[in-house]
């Protein structure tokens, strides 16, 4: 017996291709098969618009059905799922709760290629799935799966102290959380943008200060920043941000981007600041960031698209060409079939 479910696939065109996969219709193990209700579309999709593989990482969903082996869910819950899918579950990482970095994990657009978030189902397992509170709804929930669980990591992963103020670079999909999740653990929240266009946005956000760059040769704050998290896709011009930095200050590049990430060599050293690399959340992190963001009322704001072809394709040109108002969310118009067959 097998299990066909409709999926959206990256195509050479550019145009994402409704498709289908076949799965075993036996859960083994801790797989969950879950019926997806809502689904983000991060800027990493767009990597992979023009890849023969299945898109989408944000995924929230209905669990329809558990494996033998599942401890946790049960049919009906509302779960969520991110980036990574599985890790060996032995090495040191993983032992210590950095099973991003565990040599055999399984990632998106690295393994289970023809599965994701871009589609009516999937089958995970429940060791990489998290409780959506209830207090979050299904399209608030798909953006905080991989774009807020980035900056939250930055955040609660290397100890920010709410006595810290925190410079957040870019207001856009990860920005706009970034103040949010700043502002709530009691920070001072520094924003910096090129322009004013989005300065009363965010401060409602929560930021306490905003700095506009464009036509500046110097910039100035009330407090030096303790910490620095780049949300911009472009690389920032250190000769401006460097003198607003505290001595011990931590920089982290949250983005991704091809090329090298470079900045002064001397002030590096002189300050000193630190350059803190970070991918996605450990699952221990990503479960305390959904739980942060019930309790503090922290949503995203959405812009809501089908998720048919032809809806896709509109999320991600608007997200490509910078139309969207911070995050995209992909939602059903109605149940797509699920097929079981001999």
């Amino acid at each position: 017996m097998s299990l066909t479910f409709t999926v959206f696939k990256g195509d050479k065109s550019g145009s994402p291709k409704q498709t289908t996969t076949t799965k075993p219709k036996e859960l083994t193990g801790d797989n969950v098969l879950v019926r997806i209700t809502a689904s983000g579309v991060c800027g990493t999709d767009l990597h992979y618009r023009t890849v023969d593989m299945v898109l989408g990482h944000e995924g929230v969903g209905v669990v329809e059905a558990t494996g033998p082996m599942c401890k946790v869910f049960k049919k009906g819950d509302r779960v969520g799922w991110g980036y990574e899918h599985d890790s060996c579950g032995h090495c040191q990482q993983c032992l210590t709760g950095t099973e991003t970095y565990c040599a055999g994990r399984q990632l998106y657009s690295y393994a289970n290629l023809d599965q994701g978030s871009f589609a009516s189902h999937a089958i995970w397992r429940e060791a990489f799935m998290f409780k959506i509170p209830d207090s979050i709804s299904d399209e608030d929930a798909a953006p905080l799966m991989c774009g807020g669980a980035t900056v939250f990591n930055a955040l609660n992963a290397y100890s920010t102290l709410p006595t810290e103020t925190v410079g957040v670079m870019g207001v856009g999909g990860l920005g706009h959380l970034a103040i949010q999740f700043a502002a709530k653990m009691g920070c001072r929240v520094v924003v910096i943008s090129s322009t004013e266009s989005k300065k009363d946005e965010a401060m409602r956000l929560g930021a306490h200060e905003f700095i506009a760059t464009k036509g500046q040769t110097e910039l100035k704050v009330s407090h030096l920043l303790d910490r620095l998290l780049v949300t911009t896709a472009i690389q920032p011009n250190w000769a401006q941000l460097v003198p607003l930095l505290a001595p011990g200050a931590s920089v982290h590049p949250l983005s991704v981007d091809g090329g090298n990430f470079e900045i002064p060599y001397m002030p590096l050293i002189a300050i000193p600041i630190t350059v803190q690399g970070s991918i996605i959340a450990s699952r221990y992190i990503q479960k305390r960031q959904l739980e942060f963001a019930a309790l503090h009322q922290i949503k995203p704001v959405v812009e809501v698209f089908p998720m048919t072809e032809a809806g896709i394709k509109e999320a991600m040109d608007k997200l490509e060409s910078g139309q969207i108002h911070f995050r995209a969310v992909l939602k059903p118009e109605h149940s797509l079939p699920l097929r079981v067959s001999a």
